[in-house]
């Protein structure tokens, strides 16, 4: 069993049905290296573990997920070029991996979902939000960018809408993640559990092997896979990113809670 310290926990019940719990709640899961390391070796081994008929995406304490831990991001950027850039590929590989897994998916959001947050939903198959969740595409208010999410919000909300949240990195609430199609499904906050509940209870009246034949099948009509040169490049882009001098000042202004010196008047 794991231990409670560790940055995601996995626990899998007597029908099949794994439960992810995102474990960082003292900086609202903001995820890091050792958050992206335990998705992509928890995701690949309940993508391969043939008892395993549906996986849940959760976060524990008061957020699902406030998007990158960025006191971590800043460490990572004063690191070498091929440092950046292997972070940059385990965060790409972390949602495209979650995106393609042959097991359906359903995320509970509660909270903030920033960032990496609203990436990690978009590559779920089936997303419950509480009446209290607010999301963000963040990641330009630092100087950086969505890069690695970018393929999955786009086959989730449209490039129409991405084009607006990415760049303008508004928060929006519940009701228009829904209206977008961010989101399937808005309950209040104390039926959450049982409104993910209902939704596995549905997929484990189908057949396991026809669920993951739709979903290959949707994949590669729909054009929606990640190759490896594509994921590369995306995490190309990302690292060259976060080592500029703007990214450094959008690292900056957080830590010192101000505005970045690109807003005028800062």
């Amino acid at each position: 069993m794991p231990t409670t310290d560790q940055p995601v926990l996995c626990d899998i019940d007597g029908r099949g049905v794994a439960t992810l719990t995102l474990n960082r709640p003292d900086v609202n899961n903001a995820y890091d290296g050792d958050m992206i390391e335990a998705l992509l070796q928890g995701a690949g081994a309940l993508g391969a573990d043939p008892k395993v008929r549906a996986v849940v995406l959760r976060g524990n304490g008061k957020h699902f997920q406030a998007g990158a831990d960025l006191a971590w991001l800043d460490r990572v950027r004063s690191g070498t070029p091929e440092e950046n850039l292997a972070v940059s590929r385990r965060t790409t590989d972390a949602v495209r991996f979650l995106d393609a897994l042959p097991k359906p998916t359903v995320a509970l959001v509660h909270g903030a979902c920033f960032g990496g947050g609203t990436g990690i939903i978009a590559a779920c198959d089936v997303v419950i939000a509480a009446d209290n969740a607010v999301f963000s595409i963040a990641e330009v208010r630092w100087g950086l960018h969505a890069g690695p999410i970018i393929p999955a919000l786009a086959a989730a909300i449209g490039p129409r809408q991405v084009r607006r949240y990415a760049i303008t990195a508004e928060r929006f609430d519940a009701m228009t993640a829904e209206r977008l199609g961010l989101v399937h499904a808005v309950c209040p906050l104390d039926q959450l559990a049982s409104k993910g509940a209902e939704i596995v209870d549905a997929i484990l009246m189908n057949g396991p092997g026809a669920i993951a034949e739709t979903k290959r099948i949707l994949f590669e009509a729909s054009d929606l896979g990640i190759d490896d040169a594509k994921a590369s490049k995306l995490a190309l882009d990302h690292a060259r990113q976060r080592q500029t001098d703007e990214a450094a000042e959008g690292l900056r202004s957080f830590k010192e809670k101000r505005n970045a010196r690109w807003y005028p008047g800062a």
